[in-house]
């Protein structure tokens, strides 16, 4: 039953609106662009020990040590070599429970592909696979321009759990030195 509750949670929430279209390999997820905060290129990202498999370390932005994080590994995908197009997506993710604004995070994707407005009538459920398959980070399964992608709560996309883990790194609260 629980995943008729989710389904139901998540067709309560408002899913119409416009999307950052990005891809895994060949599939294509959507991700809300009041979350982008800015897409940049690959650089250089200091790993963290002792983090989860899908935590590719830290980045430093501006001043402010975020996390990255690698989609792939997240979602259990085959990885698969970085290219030219492989880029780092910086959302703004909210904590339940934790302060208003969130905090910052880096997602490795495949590729940015464009910017998409989706009606709620473009919009489907995720179908049901089963009691024990809840997929809470899914807001629904677009069909845009003959394909379908795959929308994201990118704030259910990490469980409470791997976000108060990533939180606690040391090097998450760093400030700049002042002058």
């Amino acid at each position: 039953m629980q995943t008729t509750a989710v389904r139901a949670e998540n067709g309560a929430r408002s899913r119409h609106g416009k999307y950052l279209v990005f891809h895994l390999g060949k599939e294509e997820f959507g991700v809300h662009v009041l979350k982008v905060r800015e897409i940049m290129g690959l650089q250089e990202i200091t790993a963290v020990p002792q983090t989860p498999g899908f935590v590719k370390g830290v980045i430093n932005l501006r001043g402010k040590v975020i996390p990255v994080i690698d989609l792939r590994r997240k979602f259990t995908l085959e990885e698969a070599e970085y290219t030219s197009r492989t880029c780092i997506i910086v959302l703004q993710v909210l904590l339940s429970g934790g302060a208003p604004a969130g905090l910052q995070m880096g997602v490795i994707v495949d590729g940015v592909s464009e910017v998409l407005t989706i009606q709620d009538s473009e919009i489907e459920d995720a179908p049901a696979f089963g009691d024990e398959v809840a997929l809470p980070y899914i807001l629904g399964m677009a069909k845009a321009k003959g394909r379908v992608k795959i929308l994201l709560d990118i704030d259910q996309v990490l469980s409470r759990q791997e976000l108060h883990g990533l939180e606690k790194l040391p090097e998450w609260t760093a400030e700049p030195a002042l002058a």
